[in-house]
């Protein structure tokens, strides 16, 4: 077997192609406007969960499922309520990183789990920017109720899905790669024959 660790280093300092930089940024603006798709989704839903639900009305689905407005002025399933502030300032310093990592990503399982996940954090951001009065004093609205799970949004979706996607993409990283060029592979095959 060839030295990984050296394979590895040669694959991180090799330049890209014009190819692959076009499609790494073809990737990342794929993955950026899925992240909009999904805050689009995510706001349009929840303003007709705010103008349709507000009297306490419940629209059934089926089974336990129903719409129910409700709302999250903390974070997962109500807790640190009070603290929206911090959640916000800490989300945003999320989705950067996300961002960035995003763009840095070999896989496409990885992208799409992480425009997801991003998608979902700026839907949740929006509310608590734009939803009440004050700096991120927002509280997030909620309305999907399964009655035996706390009520949850789109946003909250994505972010699920999102990191579902980014435990498989770690689960098998080959098996969608958009990067490394012919020759780094070959190197890697020859590499592994030795």
């Amino acid at each position: 077997m060839g030295d990984r660790a050296g394979d590895g280093a040669r694959r991180r300092h090799h330049p890209l192609t014009d190819s692959e930089k076009y499609r790494k940024v073809k990737t990342t603006v794929r993955g950026g406007l899925l992240a909009l798709a999904v805050v689009a989704v995510d706001q349009l839903t929840k303003e007709w969960a705010v103008s349709s639900l507000s009297d306490g009305r419940t629209v059934d689905i089926v089974w336990t499922l129903r719409f129910a407005l409700g709302y999250n002025s903390g974070f997962a399933f109500s807790t640190g309520t009070g603290l929206g502030p911090w959640i916000g300032v800490a989300a945003v310093a999320i989705v950067a990183v996300m961002t960035v990592a995003m763009h840095r990503a070999d896989s496409t399982r990885a992208r799409l789990g992480l425009s997801l996940i991003i998608g979902g954090a700026v839907g949740n951001i929006v509310d608590r920017l734009f939803r009440e009065e004050g700096w991120m004093r927002g509280r997030v609205v909620d309305f999907v109720d399964l009655q035996w799970f706390p009520v949850f949004n789109v946003a909250d979706s994505a972010i699920t899905v999102g990191g579902v996607l980014l435990v498989v993409a770690s689960l098998w990283p080959g098996s969608s790669s958009v990067s490394g060029t012919a020759s780094e592979q070959s190197g890697a095959i020859d590499g592994a024959k030795q």
